[in-house]
């Protein structure tokens, strides 16, 4: 064979297959033709999980939330209260901010499954309305996501807690801000009724902590 006779086998030789071409290659092969079905199927189920996981949290919480408003009006959750016995998960007071349209019971707890009823309190502070530092936390993005737009508040907005026992009112007394979300300082106790609520920052992530303070303002007639 001479050099002409190479240099034309050379350049008569197919290109290497691109994408598509190894896509099409692979499906006249029955066992590919399986792969790639599979493969689909995953990524569809993935892409239905990821779209769909929201709205399942946001129906559990929502069904969760009709039991713990009946349970909040029980008289042995008004006796757990009064006894400082109320049970992670129990409900334990109702919060209400209506700068931006909350109105969820808050349980006894901050554990995973406890704030799949949206919000939880932290049992290390005191109980809502006493002198100390009250804490709350709640989701941004699932369950209910009842603190989604805590980022809006603004100095003067109305927080109401209503317990078991009554119900009283804080004021927002400064920005929002953000901290890491290993600073607990942030429900550190005070000797001031105050009240602390955190949440994830950004919205879907948990890289950070989204904190609003209030200060108590005194009891609220019962409506």
């Amino acid at each position: 064979m001479n050099g002409s006779d190479s240099e034309a086998s050379a350049t008569d030789s197919p290109p290497p297959p691109g994408v598509g071409g190894l896509v099409s290659f692979l499906r006249k092969r029955g066992w590919a033709r399986r792969l790639l079905s599979g493969l689909s199927v995953l990524l569809l189920l993935g892409a239905v999980g990821m779209l769909g996981y929201p709205f399942y949290t946001n129906l559990y919480q929502n069904r969760v939330q009709d039991k713990l408003d009946s349970q909040l009006a029980s008289p042995e959750i008004k006796q757990a209260y009064r006894d400082r016995a109320v049970k992670t998960g129990d409900s334990l007071t109702r919060i209400k901010i209506p700068a931006i349209d909350v109105d969820v019971v808050v349980v006894e707890g901050t554990t995973a499954s406890a704030l799949k009823a949206g919000a939880g309190h932290y049992p290390s502070t005191p109980l809502p309305c006493e002198t100390g530092n009250v804490g709350i936390a709640g989701h941004r993005t699932t369950y209910g996501r009842p603190f989604h737009n805590l980022d809006r508040l603004k100095p003067g907005d109305e927080i109401i807690l209503e317990t078991p026992l009554g119900r009283c009112s804080y004021k927002v007394d400064r920005d929002p801000f953000v901290v890491a979300p290993t600073d607990l300082s942030v429900v550190d106790p005070t000797d001031t009724a105050t009240l602390t609520l955190t949440t994830c920052e950004p919205k879907g992530s948990a890289a950070r902590r989204l904190v609003v303070k209030a200060v108590f303002q005194g009891a609220v007639t019962q409506a």
